[in-house]
C-alpha cells in the first residue's frame, strides 16, 4: 500500500515523537541534577520551544551517540598504526619521562591499545558534547540579548507614539509584538509578556516574569519594570518616561555601535594576518621540500598514502576557508539585525521564474541547475575537478549576486525617497490636512522617482478607506509590502499602529520624520564605515594572487632547474623529485582560490549580505582563475 503525501509528515512527526519519548524515559532524570542549574538559568533566557527536561534528554542521548562514534573512530585509527609506530611512541614516553627506567614502558597488544584509546576518545566526546550543549544555550542567550538591545530603542519610540493616543498597556504591547519584522526579539519579548499575563491573569506578573528571565538584564529588564510603574501614573507620565527612555537607549546604542566598529577594526587586522600566513606557509614548505626530502615521503593513512607537505598545503586551504567563514559570520553578527533585508521567495514555480531577475531568493533557486550543468560541461572539456567546481561556483554566484545588487540599489533609491515622502506628508499634515489628502497631494506634486508608483497606490487606497481605520491600516501595510525595505517596515509601521490607536496625526508624523531621518542616517553611516572592510578583503585577495604568481613564475622554476642539474659528485645534491612544477602550480592554485573565497565572503558580508558575499567571492575566484590560466600555471 502506498502512502499519500499527507501521511508522510504525520509518520515523520510520529517517529520524532517516539524518539523523544525514548530519550525522555532514559535520561530525563538528569535534568534535576545540580550540575544543570546553570543550564536551566540559561535556558530561561532563550526562546526555545522545547521543554528543558526534553532538551537535556536529547543532549544526553546525543552524548552517548558521540561516545560510541568516538570509540569506533579512536580504535580504528589506532589499529591503522603500525607496530613500529606504537613502539616509537613507547620509546618517546620512556625517554621524555626521566623517572622511567629503560624497559619500564611495555609494548602491549594493538587491540588493548586501540581499546584504551577508543575509551579515552569516547569519554572526551561524551563530556565535550554535554559541555557543548550548555554552551549552545549560552550562545543562544547572548545572541538574543544582542538582538533585544539592538531593537529595543525603536520599540520604545514606537510605544511613545502609541502612548499619545492610548493608555491601554496590553494593547500597546500587542502592537509592538505584532511588528516582528521591525522589532525582532523585542517583539518576541512583548508577546511573551502578554502570554504570561494571560496565564497569570495579571500584566504585572507577566512583566516581572519576563524581566526575570530575559537575557537583557541591563536594558529590557529595567524597562519592563519601570514601564508598568509609570503607566499607573497616567498617560502623560508614561509618554514623558518613554521619551526619556528612548533618548537614553539611543545614546547607549550609539556607544555600542562605536565599540562594534572598534572590534571590527581589530577583526580586519586579524583577518589580514590569518589569510596571508597560510599562503606564506605554503611557499616556505615548497622551498623547504627541496632541502628536506622527508616532507615528500608518503605516509600511510586510512585514506591512503599522503605526504606531510600535501597534508599541510591542503590543510592550509581548509584553514583559510574556515577563517573566512568565521570572519563573515562575525561581521554579520555586528550588523544591526533590523537593517538586513529579507527576500521572500514566491510559492509557485512560475512566480519564482518570473521574479528571478528582481528577487535574489528566486535567483538563488533558478541559477542552481545551470551552474551545475556548466560545471559538468567544463569538467568534460578537460578542466580538473577543483577548477570545474570553482567555475560552477562562479556561474552560480555572479548572476545571483548581480540580481541582489540590482535589487539593493533599487531599495537604496526607495529609502532615499521615502525620507522625502515622509517630510512632504508631515508638512501637509502640519497644515491641518487629513492624512489621505496629504498623501494625494504628495503623489501629484512631488517627484519621488522609484517610489512614485507605490505612493500613487497608497494615495488611491487611502482615499477610498478614510472612513475606516482598519482599512486605512491595510492601505499602509500594502504600501510597506510594495516598498519592501527594512526602513519602510520600521517607519511606516509606526504610522499604522499609532493612527489605529487614536494618536494625534501631527504628533505621529513629527515622530516619524525624526525616526526616518535617524534610521536613514544610521544606514548611510554604516554603509560608509563598511566600505573600508570591502577594500581590505579585495586588497588581501589581490596581494595573495600577486605573491603566488610571482613565486610560481620565478622561484619554482629556479629550484626545478637547480635540482635537475645537481649531481652526486658536486657535494651538493638536491632531490630531483622535490619540485614538480605542474603539481606545485596546482597546489598554489587551490590555496589561492581558498583565499579568494574567504576574502570575498568577508568583503561581501561587510558590504551588504550573503548575496553580495556570493558576488564578491565569485568575482575574485574568476580573477584568480584568469590570472593563473593566462600565466600558464594551470
Amino acid at each position: 500500500m502506498s502512502l499519500s503525501d499527507d501521511d508522510r509528515p504525520t509518520l515523520g512527526a510520529n517517529r520524532d515523537a517516539l524518539l523523544d519519548r525514548v530519550c525522555y524515559a532514559l535520561f530525563s532524570r538528569h535534568a534535576d541534577r545540580s550540575r544543570h542549574d546553570g543550564d536551566r538559568d540559561r535556558y530561561r533566557a532563550t526562546d526555545l520551544h522545547v521543554p528543558f527536561d526534553l532538551y537535556v534528554s536529547r543532549l544526553y542521548a546525543l552524548s552517548w551517540l558521540a561516545a560510541a562514534l568516538g570509540f569506533l573512530v579512536g580504535a580504528a585509527l589506532t589499529l591503522s598504526l603500525r607496530a613500529t609506530t606504537l613502539r616509537g611512541i613507547a620509546d618517546f614516553v620512556q625517554t621524555g619521562l626521566p623517572l622511567l627506567a629503560p624497559g619500564t614502558v611495555p609494548v602491549v597488544s594493538e587491540t588493548a591499545v586501540a581499546a584504551a584509546v577508543g575509551l579515552l576518545v569516547a569519554a572526551a566526546a561524551k563530556l565535550g558534547s554535554r559541555l557543548l550543549g550548555g554552551r549552545y544555550l549560552a550562545w543562544l542567550a547572548a545572541a538574543r540579548r544582542s538582538a533585544i538591545e539592538a531593537t529595543l530603542p525603536g520599540a520604545v519610540r514606537y510605544l511613545r507614539a502609541l502612548s499619545t493616543g492610548s493608555d491601554d498597556q496590553r494593547e500597546m504591547l500587542r502592537k509592538v509584538a505584532a511588528n516582528r519584522e521591525a522589532y525582532g526579539e523585542t517583539a518576541v519579548a512583548c508577546r511573551t509578556v502578554l502570554n504570561k499575563a494571560e496565564l497569570t491573569g495579571s500584566l504585572d506578573d507577566g512583566l516581572r516574569i519576563v524581566a526575570r528571565d530575559t537575557p537583557s538584564r541591563d536594558a529590557l529588564a529595567p524597562f519592563l519594570l519601570k514601564f508598568r510603574e509609570h503607566a499607573d501614573q497616567g498617560s502623560a507620565e508614561l509618554t514623558s518616561y518613554l521619551r526619556m527612555e528612548a533618548r537614553m537607549l539611543g545614546h547607549r546604542q550609539s556607544r555600542d555601535r562605536n565599540r562594534a566598529e572598534g572590534f571590527l577594526e581589530l577583526l580586519a587586522e586579524l583577518f589580514i594576518v590569518l589569510l596571508v600566513l597560510p599562503a606564506l606557509l605554503v611557499i616556505v614548505l615548497t622551498v623547504m621540500s627541496v632541502l628536506t626530502p622527508g616532507l615528500n615521503q608518503p605516509a600511510s593513512t586510512p585514506l591512503g598514502p599522503v605526504t606531510p607537505r600535501a597534508l599541510l598545503v591542503y590543510g592550509s586551504g581548509g584553514f583559510v576557508l574556515a577563517v573566512g567563514a568565521c570572519a563573515a559570520a562575525l561581521v554579520a553578527s555586528l550588523r544591526p539585525p533590523t537593517g538586513r533585508p529579507s527576500y521572500r521567495r514566491p510559492a509557485g514555480l512560475l512566480d519564482v521564474l518570473g521574479t528571478a531577475t528582481t528577487n535574489p531568493s528566486s535567483a538563488a533557486v533558478v541559477w542552481a541547475l545551470p551552474a551545475v550543468l556548466f560545471a559538468l560541461i567544463v569538467f568534460t572539456a578537460g578542466e580538473r575537478v577543483v577548477a570545474a567546481v570553482l567555475l560552477g561556483y562562479v556561474a552560480y554566484a555572479v548572476p545571483v549576486g548581480l540580481v541582489a545588487t540590482r535589487r539593493a540599489r533599487l531599495d537604496d533609491a526607495k529609502d532615499r525617497e521615502i525620507k522625502d515622502f515622509v517630510h512632504a506628508v508631515s508638512g501637509h499634515v502640519a497644515l491641518g490636512r487629513p492624512f489621505a489628502a496629504a498623501v494625494d497631494l504628495v503623489a501629484r506634486d512631488v517627484d519621488l522617482g522609484p517610489l512614485d508608483e507605490d505612493v500613487a497606490d497608497l494615495a488611491f487606497n487611502a482615499t477610498l478607506t478614510t472612513r475606516d481605520g482598519d482599512l486605512r491600516a491595510a492601505a499602509l501595510q500594502r504600501f510597506v509590502d510594495r516598498v519592501g525595505t527594512p526602513l519602510a517596515e520600521q517607519t511606516m509601521g509606526l504610522v499604522t499602529g499609532a493612527l489605529d490607536a487614536g494618536s494625534d496625526v501631527e504628533t505621529v508624523f513629527d515622530t516619524l520624520q525624526t525616526e526616518v531621518g535617524r534610521l536613514y542616517h544610521e544606514k548611510k553611516s554604516l554603509r560608509n564605515a563598511m566600505l573600508v572592510y570591502v577594500a581590505v578583503g579585495w586588497t588581501v585577495a589581490l596581494l595573495v594572487v600577486g605573491i603566488m604568481v610571482a613565486v610560481n613564475g620565478y622561484v619554482l622554476d629556479s629550484f626545478a632547474q637547480l635540482s635537475a642539474v645537481s649531481t652526486p659528485g658536486t657535494g651538493f645534491v638536491l632531490d630531483s623529485d622535490a619540485v614538480d612544477v605542474g603539481r606545485e602550480h596546482y597546489r598554489f592554485y587551490v590555496v589561492t582560490q581558498c583565499t579568494m573565497l574567504a576574502s570575498g565572503w568577508f568583503a561581501g558580508v561587510a558590504n551588504r549580505d550573503r548575496y553580495d558575499a556570493l558576488l564578491q567571492s565569485g568575482l575574485l575566484v574568476l580573477v584568480a582563475h584568469v590570472v593563473f590560466r593566462g600565466a600558464g600555471m594551470i
